[in-house]
């Protein structure tokens, strides 16, 4: 007997079986000799329903098993890739796979004597997700010996459909088209100064506030003034040739641009729920890990108690063994004491006996001398 074959025995049985069956193996092992597969297989912990429901779609679809491992490596790979189509296409499959195995499960279990429901189905296809997520989950549940669902918390993230979608192409450029001090140059009589202007009234004014700084604070404040209202003058500048050039734009760059900001926006969006996502997936892997430890640990303890218990079992047997021997070594004594008051008394009996016998003989001997004319014999003579 090793541990794979009871762990192998113990997991295709029902949950509510598998705790005695659990602790029958753990004493028989105890029994052979062998304490150590004894806490072991002591320390096996039972499956939850999903669980076991996993387990059994396992064993009674092994078939199912490989391709599904396989289409796991495809949509990890697709997923790597951003091969949108594919992605899609996998996408599809997965659901269809995961709801025909979460209804077959379902029906195993149904038909093992233990109906479950729409929960239950909903964590198996959870673990089913998971599988196809992670490669250790996928070995964890193809084992089938799991003790609890596995989260799909560690499956792919949420696809950026925009940037999957192929963009649409821009419009060519036109006269009217190009960045704003292009359209400047190109057209200096549409009632705006050129940028060169601009730049040359900035330095007069730069220049015209270095003096007034060197003439006193009235007139550096004064020119201070001048270059807010120029620099203000500017950008209002700048700001009316921008929304010129947006008007001046035609409808599909237009759209264009509307569909890069919306594939922005969401973009931000998705990283942002992605990082909320992998924060909470953290905080569920720290309390599952804390659960863990909590289990291990209530396990090791029920397994010492089992341990204690058996072992007061022998104590309490061995105790018994000894009550029952001093009893009868009390039966013995006073049996010998019995029988040593019997043989004494025997003795005193044939004591008096022999000196009855005694004097039977004497007063024979006295009486045979009175007749014969024979002074009676003393026992001196």
């Amino acid at each position: 007997m090793d541990l794979d074959t009871v762990a192998e025995e113990l997991y295709a049985l029902r949950p509510e079986e598998f705790v005695a069956a659990r602790d029958r193996r753990a004493l028989d092992a105890r029994a052979s000799g062998d304490p150590a597969l004894a806490r072991r297989i002591g320390a096996l912990r039972r499956p939850s329903l999903s669980a076991w429901v996993s387990n059994l779609l396992v064993r009674g679809q092994p078939q199912q098993v490989e391709p599904l491992l396989g289409l796991g490596e495809e949509l990890r790979r697709a997923h790597r890739e951003l091969d949108g189509p594919e992605l899609r296409r996998l996408a599809r499959r997965q659901n269809e796979v995961i709801g025909a195995l979460g209804r077959q499960a379902r029906q195993l279990a149904a038909e093992a004597g233990h109906p479950v429901g729409e929960s239950v189905q909903r964590e198996v296809e959870e673990t089913l997700h998971a599988a196809l997520a992670d490669p250790q989950a996928a070995r964890e549940w193809a084992g089938g010996r799991l003790v609890k669902p596995l989260s799909s918390a560690v499956g792919f993230p949420a696809a950026d459909e925009t940037a999957l979608e192929r963009r649409p192409a821009a419009r060519r450029a036109g006269p009217g088209d190009g960045p704003p001090a292009e359209r400047e140059r190109q057209d200096p009589a549409d009632g705006r100064r050129p940028k060169g202007n601009r730049a040359s009234a900035a330095t007069h004014r730069g220049r015209a506030g270095a003096s007034a700084g060197a003439r006193g604070p009235a007139r550096a404040r004064v020119a201070a003034d001048e270059r807010g209202a120029g620099e203000k003058a500017a950008a209002d500048e700048r700001g009316a040739g921008e929304k010129a050039a947006a008007d001046k734009r035609g409808p599909g760059e237009k759209a264009a641009a509307d569909e890069r900001r919306r594939a922005a926006e969401h973009r931000r969006r998705l990283d942002r729920v992605r990082g909320e996502a992998r924060s909470a997936e953290r905080e569920l892997r720290a309390r599952e890990a804390e659960a863990e430890t909590a289990d291990r640990e209530a396990e090791e303890a029920a397994g010492r108690l089992r341990e204690a218990t058996e072992r007061l079992r022998e104590l309490l047997a061995e105790l018994k063994r000894a009550e029952d021997g001093h009893r009868q070594a009390r039966t013995d004594e006073q049996t010998a004491r019995d029988r040593a008051r019997q043989a004494g008394r025997a003795v005193r009996d044939a004591r008096e006996e022999t000196r009855r016998a005694a004097r039977v003989v004497r007063e024979a001997e006295r009486r045979a001398g009175a007749a014969g004319g024979q002074p009676a014999r003393t026992p001196a003579q």
